[in-house]
């Protein structure tokens, strides 16, 4: 794979590989959306230049660096920070986006999207916010009633079906923990019923 011109300087701060590509990933898009492992390997190319590159082609990317860190940032010992394959891509766990937000902040990375997906991303989220805060899973919570809150709400809730399994169905529910992460009543209630719609 070539590099590109980096739009992104390099990180000053000293990272482990696996949470280059976690900033990576959240630059590709990986916080709303899958992100291709390609574009990922990119990003981490520009935010620490060598240090994925082969080393007697030191101009070119190797993916497969990229893509083992990939799986070890998935890892609960490595932070569990994303989810995913190389085959569907990737996505931010909210522990992910945490660590990813901390740091893009801290180097002043920004994430490159034009203004008007940024514009639309943001109108999804507040009517997705909107929709949860709606929900009868949600208003048992706010009221006391918890306890009465069947499987079949708290999938509702989370827009799930029998259909969406496995990762997916993990990623669905890391998807709306980001979206709802600077609401703590919210972010309460999806770590509430994310219990009731565990697969056994």
């Amino acid at each position: 794979m070539n590099t590109l011109k980096s739009p992104h300087k390099p990180l000053s701060v000293k990272l482990a590989n696996h949470e280059i590509v976690v900033l990576a990933a959240y630059l590709a898009g990986a916080e709303s959306s899958l992100a291709d492992t390609e574009d990922i390997a990119i990003k981490a190319n520009e935010l620490a230049p060598g240090r994925f590159s082969w080393r007697k082609y030191k101009e070119q990317i190797n993916i497969d660096a990229v893509r083992k860190r990939l799986w070890d940032a998935t890892k609960p010992e490595k932070g569990a920070y994303l989810i995913g394959s190389e085959k569907n891509g990737w996505r931010l766990t909210k522990a992910g986006f945490d660590f990813a937000h901390q740091h893009i902040n801290a180097g002043g990375l920004a994430r490159s999207q034009s203004t008007r997906a940024s514009q639309t991303e943001r109108a999804s989220q507040t009517r997705e916010i909107k929709r949860m805060l709606g929900e009868d899973a949600f208003q048992k919570i706010r009221r006391g009633q918890e306890a009465s809150i069947t499987k079949s709400e708290a999938e509702r809730f989370f827009r799930l079906d029998d259909y969406v399994t496995g990762r997916a169905r993990v990623a669905k529910i890391e998807r709306f923990r980001i979206i709802a992460a600077n609401n703590s009543e919210l972010a309460n209630a999806i770590n509430i019923l994310s219990l009731l719609v565990k697969e056994s």
